[in-house]
This record gives C-alpha cells, structure tokens and sequence, in this order.
C-alpha cells in the first residue's frame, strides 16, 4: 500500500496532476486526494484549476461536469462503470417530453444528472444551493426539478413555490434509513444533533434537527461535537478519521454508496499511469449543459 501511494504521488509530481475527491470515497482515497469537498464545492473548484491532469475520484456525472467547466485539462475517472443510479433515472428525450407537457416552466436540475439532461435544463443546482437556485427563478413560474423528488421537495417547501418533480431519487438515500433508526439512535444518543441529507426520504429529513450537504455538514462538525449523519456512510467514516476526539455516528450502516465505493489506491495509480477514462462531453452537448452549470455557479 505506501509503494502503490509512493507511486501515485510520483506521478502526480512528474505530471503536475490533481487528484480530486468527493466525501462519499473511501477514507484512503480522501487521504490522498489533493482536494475533497461536496458537489458544489468540486464543481467550483474544476472551474478554477489549470493542471494539465486531474483524477477525478467519484461518479460519472461529476467527472462530466469537471470536463466541462475545464476543457483545457484531461479530465480521468479511475473507474470506467463509477455511476450514479439517480443520475440514470431521467434521459435527456425524458426531460424534453416532461417539459412539452409544462409549457413555459423553468427546468432545475440537480447536478447528480447526465450531461444530456444539464443540456435540457435551464438551470443546475446541487443539493447545498437547490433553495437559492429555486429562489432565483422569477416569481409566478412554475419550476420543473429532476431527478431528485426528495431533494426537490425539500426545496419547494424552504421556498414556498410550485415544483413539479420528476420521480426520482438516491438508492441509498430512500431505503438507507428508516424512522426505526431515529428512534434507536435517538435513544442511545440523546443529546447528540442529527443531520439529514436533503435527498433522504421526507420522514427522515422531517425528523432531522439540520438538513444539510455533505460540505455543509462538513462545516457543522467542524465546530460542533456529538452528531448523528443521515447521508452515505463514507462522509461519517472520513470524519471520524480527523476528528477522533469527536463523537460522530451514523445514522444507518447500511447508508453505501456501491459506486463510489469502487476506486481503489490501484484505480488512481493505472489512471495516473496510463491516463486512461478520460472523460470526454461532446462539444455542442457541453456547451449547452455549461449554460445550466454557468447560471449555477453565478449564484455561490
């Protein structure tokens, strides 16, 4: 394992790479990565990097979005089939036939989409800036939000305005957690603050004492102490990795993510090696989807 770092880290020198990592990856993944933070937070940053090389240790779509805020750098994905079962739940014919049958609305997409759907979409958001996105829509319009049904729930009732969602949602966020889990939890740990993921099914986000991103949360247990976390398990495992003098729980172990659980050290070395899965958005696609993901990032 430190040969297989050492490596990585050698090539990443002689070829002025980045690794990037989001929350959900595995505790030696984050360790190594150069940056690691939520959506949002990678999106921005991808925008700003001019390294030549960037591993992109994640799922598909947010490679995608990297690609496209960064086309002068090569963009990899260590692990070809990293995708997101949510992201899958709409295609782009879907969104333009859900559109047809809303005339005039404005279409929100959350990020954890495919660049086809980004390409359909008036605006992107991401699950730390859904209600700010949904705010910046003209009154009196009625908005469209795909994938996420829970996400864009929450959001329409932070906001009070019509949202039509499309019926989709995170396999480990709907049936990772059940209100059997509050109230165990709850009762072993009583006076601990319990944190939901604005993509958890209503009944848990409704019983949460904070609905929150995983950067936010990231922020939150940054300054606090005692904490349950209703998300996927790799963002409560990395915390209790550098935070061991907290008390950090979650809120469910069943909370895994498959996908983003498949990079492994020796992913990041081939990728770094033989610069192969390089993400690549074909260009009027990417253009079109930049206008969603631009609209976006003027806004955070």
């Amino acid at each position: 394992m430190k040969d297989i770092k050492s490596r990585i880290k050698a090539l990443k020198d002689s070829k002025n790479a980045l690794i990037l990592a989001h929350n959900y990856q595995a505790i030696e993944i984050q360790d190594l990565a150069d940056y690691r933070g939520d959506s949002l937070q990678l999106a921005v940053l991808s925008a700003r990097l001019d390294n030549p090389l960037i591993v992109f240790c994640g799922v598909r779509f947010m490679a995608e979005t990297a690609a496209i805020l960064n086309p002068k750098s090569k963009i990899l994905l260590p692990v070809q089939d990293a995708g997101c079962p949510m992201a899958d739940m709409i295609t782009g014919e879907q969104l333009r036939t859900f559109k047809q049958t809303h005339p005039g609305s404005t279409v929100v997409c959350y990020v954890n989409s495919t660049v086809e759907v980004k390409a359909e979409s008036d605006i992107c958001c991401t699950s730390s800036n859904a209600v700010k996105v949904i705010q910046s829509v003209p009154i009196g319009h009625t908005v469209l939000f795909v994938p996420d049904r829970n996400l864009g729930s929450w959001a329409a009732k932070q906001t009070g305005r019509k949202v039509i969602t499309w019926d989709g949602y995170c396999p480990v966020h709907q049936w990772g957690f059940s209100s059997e889990d509050i109230i165990r939890m709850r009762a072993q740990y009583p006076h601990y603050q319990l944190l939901a993921h604005p993509e958890c099914d209503p009944e848990i986000v409704d019983q949460a004492d904070e609905v929150m991103s995983t950067g936010g949360m990231m922020n939150y247990v940054k300054a606090h102490d005692k904490v349950i976390i209703a998300t996927e398990t790799g963002l409560t495992e990395y915390m209790q990795h550098i935070y061991p003098e907290k008390s950090i729980v979650t809120l469910s172990p069943k909370a895994v993510c498959a996908d983003m659980k498949k990079t492994r050290l020796e992913d990041v070395l081939a990728a770094l090696e033989h610069e192969q899965y390089e993400i690549q958005v074909p260009q009027e696609i990417a253009r079109k989807a930049k206008i969603s993901i631009d609209r976006m990032l003027e806004l955070s």
